[in-house]
């Protein structure tokens, strides 16, 4: 990472289903799947998946500010997941699945809070996304190569996929 970048720690459900679209963003320049917020180092996907060891799947974005902001993503974060469920997203049920945004500073904390404050009004229930310093994350051990092309991928992912292409249109890429 350059001192032009900044990361973005976030878990919604499967990796997969933020991955793509945040992908997609302008002055995004790398998404990294893996795992954070639990007990266990160098966490496999089937002790992740297992909720016993506390670990959410995260994607972890490198960025450029002077491209997108911080709250920015967080806008478009909480566009593409439920924040109002704990531990689940659609038929995605467990802790390993939990709203988590892992912060990297107080700056990035104090704009969370902020950007949730913010959004609160437009959800019907509390917004239960838990806020917390990241600690570590640790990479994917790969279990998920080429899973984009599954049914449940392409179920879940493509709604997504557009939902960002015409709700924020201004921030997708042209490359």
């Amino acid at each position: 990472m350059t001192d032009d970048h900044a990361l973005a720690t976030l878990a919604g459900g499967r990796f997969w289903c933020l991955e793509a679209p945040f992908e997609e963003l302008a002055g995004v320049h790398a998404v990294t799947s893996g795992y954070a917020g639990g007990d266990v180092p160098d966490p496999t996907y089937e002790a992740v998946c297992s909720g016993s060891i506390g670990h959410a799947e995260v994607v972890q974005i490198e960025y450029d500010p002077d491209r997108i902001a911080y709250a920015d993503l967080l806008e478009i974060f909480f566009a593409l997941h439920n924040p109002t469920t704990k531990d689940r997203q659609g038929p995605d049920v467990g802790s390993q699945y939990r709203s988590a945004i892992f912060t990297h500073s107080d700056a990035q904390r104090e704009t969370t809070e902020a950007v949730i404050d913010r959004l609160a009004d437009e959800y019907d229930d509390p917004i239960v996304t838990e806020v917390e310093p990241l600690e570590t994350v640790y990479p994917d051990d790969d279990y998920h190569a080429n899973t984009p092309e599954r049914a449940y991928c392409q179920v879940q992912i493509r709604p997504k996929m557009q939902k960002v292409r015409e709700r924020f249109t201004e921030r997708v890429t042209d490359d």
